[in-house]
């Protein structure tokens, strides 16, 4: 079927959530909304737009050296590390150096980074930053890797979040299940589109749907 795109009718800031209903199946789940951030994710403007929002909820008391950019959203992350730097603004940042990473998948799913990269965790305030949060598992992982590297998770910030907490640490988002009425996540084995015989529509992933 052809998925007909709306915006939902709110707005944070300048920054505006466009979505699609259906059955679409990620990674770690099936739900029954397509949340589309690829304006976000690749144009310079809607990127600024988010990082100012997200840079309000963090700056006056998330100590960030460096922000992993997950879920293709290195652009975003460059724009709310110029934020949180700015002398002018009212962070705990001004004037810091803060480095990007962006994820480093292998071949078995997990997070890996080189040699000449950890320096940007061992010991560092690692801040998480996603275009979208449905269970939490990629979390989880970049959780995981920046413990594994010796860093400390300063936080959990993403455009959508399906969750308000993963381990203990708050998610910062703009948006959240009460902005999208109905917004439902399973478990493959226990989704009920499933069990209803209604065909999966599209499957999702950071890189955006692919219809089926």
């Amino acid at each position: 079927m052809e998925h007909k795109f709306f915006k939902i009718p709110v707005c944070v800031g300048d920054v505006t959530l466009r979505v699609a209903q259906g059955h679409f199946a990620t990674r770690n789940s099936h739900t029954n909304y397509f949340i589309d951030v690829t304006r976000q994710q690749s144009c310079l403007q809607e990127a600024e737009s988010v990082a100012q929002q997200l840079a309000q909820r963090l700056a006056s008391y998330t100590m960030v050296d460096t922000i992993l950019c997950m879920d293709g959203t290195r652009v975003i992350g460059t724009c709310l590390a110029r934020k949180l730097t700015e002398a002018s603004y009212s962070s705990v940042n001004s004037g810091k150096e803060i480095f990007l990473l962006r994820e480093n998948v292998s071949a078995d799913g997990k997070l890996i980074f080189r040699e000449n990269a950890r320096f940007m965790l061992e010991g560092k305030n690692v801040l998480i930053l996603l275009a979208s949060i449905t269970t939490g598992s990629t979390v989880e992982k970049g959780i995981r890797c920046i413990q594994y590297y010796g860093g400390n998770v300063a936080g959990v910030a993403s455009i959508y979040s399906h969750l308000r907490e993963i381990q203990g640490t708050p998610v910062v988002s703009l948006f959240d299940t009460e902005d999208l009425p109905g917004y439902a996540s399973y478990h493959q084995k226990d989704c009920p589109l499933c069990q209803q015989g209604l065909e999966v529509d599209a499957i999702v992933d950071k890189y955006g749907y692919e219809k089926l």
